[in-house]
């Protein structure tokens, strides 16, 4: 079975990138909110790198399996 990395409808709090992130990983998403903080904040890389997953990324319920 094939993992794919997608944005998240529910519980979303954005645009659902950092959920959809964290069940591809299989990690808490608070984990990666922070980690996504820290790389915003330290590197400036990081809103750079949201927008760009927010429009690359297709939708969870356009996804087929």
């Amino acid at each position: 079975m094939h993992r794919r990395l997608y944005k998240i409808e529910r519980g979303r709090k954005i645009f659902g990138v950092c959920g959809g992130l964290a069940e591809y990983l299989n990690v808490d998403v608070s984990l990666v909110r922070i980690a996504w903080a820290l790389l915003v904040l330290f590197g400036g890389t990081g809103i750079l790198l949201y927008l760009i997953c927010a429009i690359v990324l297709p939708n969870e319920s356009d996804v087929e399996y």
